[in-house]
C-alpha cells in the first residue's frame, strides 16, 4: 500500500513540475516578446486592423462651347453575391434562386433567367463567396437589387456585395468621339483630349484611414493625416455639339451613299481657328456601320490632289508675272514631262487655249502643271522654300496628340526628287497632308491672309471659376500679299460659279472653294487607278467668311469618284444647316437673297412671314388671307392672297408638301405625293370643279 502511494506522488511530482516548466516557458517567453519584439509585432498588427485606402478623384468634365456635357464622370456599382454565406440557408437558397434569377433577367436584359439561375447554382456548388453579377450597375439598379429575392435580407444575411466606382459617360455618344477621347486600356493611356489634358482633368487622389471590422468590412478612422482628393479640373471646347451633330450625321449619310471606307469633316471659325466640328469615320464590317475609330482627319497624311493647286497658284501669283488672262494650250487634254505623261480627268475643252483663270476653275492638271513648271523647273527651289515660309512642311502643333507630318520635297534632296516632282507637286501629287493641314490653308485664305492655329480648347475652370483662357494663336500673320489674297478668293468663288463645283451655286449665300481628287498610292505598286480620296475644302458665306470646312471621302466605290461629286455634297449639308440655324449669316445677305429668289412660291401667310422676317428679306404683305403667294419684285419679296374656292381645285404649285396636303384634304381630296421637295404640278388643273371624291397627284421637285 505504501509503495503505491509513494509511485502516485511520484506521478504527481512529476506532472506538476512539468505544468511549472511548460508556465515558465510561457511566462518567459511573453516576457521575451514584450521586451525584444513587442514594438515590431504591435506594428504588425495595427497593419493588419489598420490600412490607408486610396480615394479616387473624379476626373473634370469636358464640355462644348454652349456648355453642353461632352464627357464626365458618373458613379457606378459593381455588384458581386456571397452565394456561399453562412447566413444564406439551403432553404433559402433553393426556394428563392428562381426568383432572384427572374430579377436579375429582367434587371440587366443582357442575359437570360436559365442562364443566371445556372451560375447561382454552380456558384453556390464551388463555394464561390465573391461571384460577379454585373461591372456597371447604375445607381438606380442598386436600389432595385436591394428589393429582389435574398438580396431583401440585407448586405450580411443576403449576400449582396456592392463596390463603388466611377466610369466616364459621353452623354452624346459616338459624336466626336475621337477628338474628345477616352481610355486606351490596351496601351493604358488615354487619347483626344482626355489625354492631351489630363494633367488638368484627372484631379489628384487622396488617402483614407479605415480599421477592419466583422465579416472582413472596413470602416473610416477619423484622422488627421487623412488627405481628401481633389477633383479634376473641367475643359471647356471649341466644338458646337449642334454643329457637330450636323456634320457628323452628313457625313456618315453621304459614306453609305457611296459605299466609301472612310472620311472626315471639319468646319472651322475663319477669325479664331475654333474647331466647332470634327468628325473622322471608318467603315467596321463586324457591325456594318461607321464609327470614329482612327482620328483621320488629323492624323492622316495623304495626297490632297488638286486642292492643293490654290498653294500652286499662290506661288505663282506671288513669285511670278503671269497673268489669270493668260492664256495656255490644253494640248487636248494631255502633256509629257520626261518620261511621263500627265493627263486631265475630264475633258476641258476640245484643244485650242483656254485662260489661266479657266483652267483653276476647270481643274485642268495640264494648264496647272505647264505654268507651274515653265517658272519654277530651273530654281525649284524657289518654290518649295515659299511652301515651307508658310509653312506647309511643319505640323500645325496642335494639343492632341498623333497629328500626322507633312511631307513637301526639297530638290537639295537628290534621291527623291525627280525631273517630273514639279509637275506632280503642283497639282497635289508626291507630297502629302493631313485634312486638317489642308484646311489651316485655306480657312488663311479665307481670313485675309493671316493663317490660325486650330484650336479645340478655350478654357479650362475648377468650381466654375476660370483659371486658364485660351486666346487664338497665328502661325503666320501674312501668307501673301493682299492682291494674292483676292486674286485667291475670286478663283476659288470662280470653281462655284462656273467651274468644278457649280452644284454648290444654287444656295442664298455665296460659298468659294476648290475640288479634289486624287489617286491612293499603294508604296511600291504605285497608284491604284480604282482607289480615290475626293474632297472638297472651302469657306462660307464667301464674301464675308464666317466658317471654312474641309470634306475629304477616301475610296468611294458606287461609281462616283470626284470632289465635285462626293464630297461637295457633304460640304453642302452642312454648310446649309449652319446657314440656317445661325441668323447672323444673313444680315449681309437680305438684299442678295431677294435678288436670288425666283419662281413663286405658295404657302400659309403666317409662315411666309415668318421665314423672311428671320432670315431679314425685305418683303410686302398686303393682305391677312391665310393662304399667299410670294414672288419677286427688284429687291423685295411680294405676299399677295391666293383666291380659293370650296368647290374649285385650289393651285398648289410651289407648296410645301405640309401646306398642299392641308389645303388639300380640306376640299376632300385624297393626296399621293411623287418625289421630294415643293410641288411642281398636280394632276388636277386649278379651277376643276370638284365632284365627289377624287384624288389629286403631286409631283415634287427640289
Amino acid at each position: 500500500m505504501k509503495d503505491i502511494r509513494k509511485d502516485i506522488l511520484w506521478r504527481v511530482y512529476l506532472l506538476y513540475f512539468v505544468v511549472l516548466v511548460f508556465g515558465l516557458t510561457i511566462v518567459g517567453r511573453v516576457v521575451y516578446i514584450q521586451l525584444t519584439e513587442g514594438d515590431a509585432l504591435q506594428m504588425v498588427s495595427q497593419e493588419k486592423e489598420y490600412k490607408f485606402f486610396s480615394l479616387e478623384a473624379n476626373r473634370g468634365n469636358i464640355s462644348d462651347c454652349n456648355n453642353n456635357l461632352l464627357a464626365t464622370s458618373v458613379p457606378v456599382f459593381e455588384i458581386r453575391m456571397d452565394v456561399d454565406s453562412e447566413n444564406i440557408s439551403d432553404k433559402l437558397f433553393n426556394d428563392k434562386a428562381d426568383s432572384l434569377a427572374l430579377c436579375l433577367s429582367k434587371l440587366f436584359k443582357n442575359k437570360s433567367k436559365s442562364h443566371y439561375l445556372s451560375k447561382l447554382k454552380k456558384a453556390r456548388k464551388d463555394g464561390n463567396r465573391y461571384l460577379l453579377i454585373e461591372r456597371n450597375a447604375s445607381y438606380e439598379d442598386l436600389k432595385e437589387l436591394r428589393s429582389f429575392p435574398i438580396f431583401r435580407l440585407g448586405k450580411y444575411r443576403g449576400g449582396l456585395i456592392t463596390i463603388p466606382k466611377t466610369v466616364r459617360k459621353m452623354p452624346f455618344g459616338d459624336l466626336a468621339k475621337r477628338t474628345i477621347g477616352y481610355e486606351n486600356k490596351t496601351e493604358n493611356l488615354f487619347v483626344g483630349l482626355e489625354g492631351a489634358y489630363s494633367e488638368f482633368i484627372q484631379g489628384r487622389d487622396g488617402n483614407q484611414l479605415k480599421r477592419r471590422i466583422n465579416h472582413g468590412d472596413w470602416i473610416p478612422v477619423n484622422d488627421e493625416n487623412d488627405i481628401l482628393p481633389v477633383d479634376g479640373k473641367d475643359i471647356f471646347t471649341t466644338i458646337d455639339v449642334n454643329l457637330q451633330d450636323v456634320a457628323q450625321n452628313a457625313l456618315k449619310d453621304h459614306l453609305f451613299d457611296q459605299g466609301a471606307y472612310q472620311g472626315c469633316a471639319i468646319l472651322m471659325e475663319v477669325s479664331t481657328g475654333h474647331i466647332k466640328a470634327i468628325t473622322s469615320l471608318r467603315y467596321d464590317s463586324a457591325s456594318q456601320n461607321y464609327h470614329e475609330a482612327y482620328n483621320y482627319a488629323i492624323a492622316e497624311n495623304v495626297e490632297p490632289g488638286s486642292t492643293f493647286k490654290l498653294m500652286s497658284m499662290m506661288a505663282a501669283l506671288e513669285l511670278t508675272n503671269i497673268n489669270l488672262l493668260d492664256s495656255v494650250d490644253t494640248e487636248n487634254g494631255v502633256t509629257q514631262y520626261h518620261d511621263r505623261f500627265m493627263k486631265d480627268d475630264h475633258k476641258i475643252r476640245e484643244g485650242g487655249k483656254i485662260t489661266i483663270r479657266e483652267a483653276f476653275e476647270l481643274s485642268s492638271n495640264v494648264v496647272i502643271s505647264k505654268i507651274i513648271y515653265e517658272e519654277f523647273k530651273e530654281k525649284p527651289e524657289k518654290l518649295v522654300e515659299f511652301l515651307y515660309d508658310i509653312p506647309l512642311n511643319k505640323p500645325l502643333g496642335i494639343e492632341i496628340k498623333g497629328e500626322g507630318n507633312p511631307y513637301i520635297k526639297h530638290p537639295d534632296n537628290k534621291r527623291y526628287w525627280y525631273g517630273t516632282t514639279i509637275p506632280w507637286m503642283s497639282i497635289g501629287y508626291e507630297l502629302t497632308l493631313t485634312p486638317l493641314q489642308t484646311l489651316a490653308y485655306y480657312n488663311a485664305v479665307a481670313n485675309g491672309g493671316r493663317m490660325m492655329k486650330p484650336m479645340f480648347v478655350k478654357e479650362i475652370r475648377h468650381g466654375g471659376k476660370v483659371i486658364e483662357r485660351f486666346k487664338p494663336e497665328t502661325i503666320n500673320r501674312k501668307i501673301c500679299s493682299r492682291r494674292t489674297v483676292d486674286t485667291l478668293q475670286s478663283l476659288l468663288e470662280g470653281v462655284v460659279l462656273r467651274g468644278t463645283a457649280t452644284s454648290l451655286n444654287k444656295t442664298p449665300y455665296l460659298i468659294a472653294g476648290k475640288t479634289g481628287t486624287a489617286q491612293i498610292a499603294e508604296g511600291s505598286k504605285g497608284y491604284n487607278k480604282e482607289n480615290y480620296n475626293a474632297s472638297f475644302a472651302g469657306y462660307f458665306p464667301a464674301d464675308n467668311p464666317k466658317y471654312s470646312c474641309i470634306v475629304v471621302v477616301n475610296n468611294p466605290t458606287k461609281g462616283r469618284i470626284y470632289g465635285s461629286s462626293v464630297a461637295a455634297p457633304v460640304f453642302k449639308e452642312i454648310a446649309d444647316k449652319v446657314y440656317a440655324t445661325q441668323l447672323d449669316l444673313h444680315s449681309n445677305n437680305s438684299v442678295q437673297l431677294a435678288s436670288k429668289f425666283s419662281g413663286t412660291v405658295r404657302g400659309n401667310r403666317e409662315d411666309l412671314e415668318k421665314v423672311f422676317d428671320a432670315l431679314k428679306v425685305p418683303n410686302d404683305l398686303n393682305s391677312t388671307a391665310e393662304w399667299v403667294s410670294a414672288s419677286q419684285s427688284q429687291d423685295t419679296i411680294n405676299l399677295r392672297a391666293i383666291t380659293t374656292h370650296k368647290t374649285l381645285v385650289p393651285n398648289v404649285k410651289g407648296m410645301s408638301v405640309k401646306d398642299a396636303i392641308y389645303l388639300l384634304e380640306q376640299y376632300g381630296l385624297k393626296v399621293k405625293i411623287i418625289g421630294k421637295g415643293k410641288v411642281s404640278s398636280q394632276s388636277l388643273r386649278p379651277g376643276t370643279v370638284i365632284n365627289g371624291s377624287k384624288e389629286i397627284i403631286l409631283n415634287l421637285a427640289s
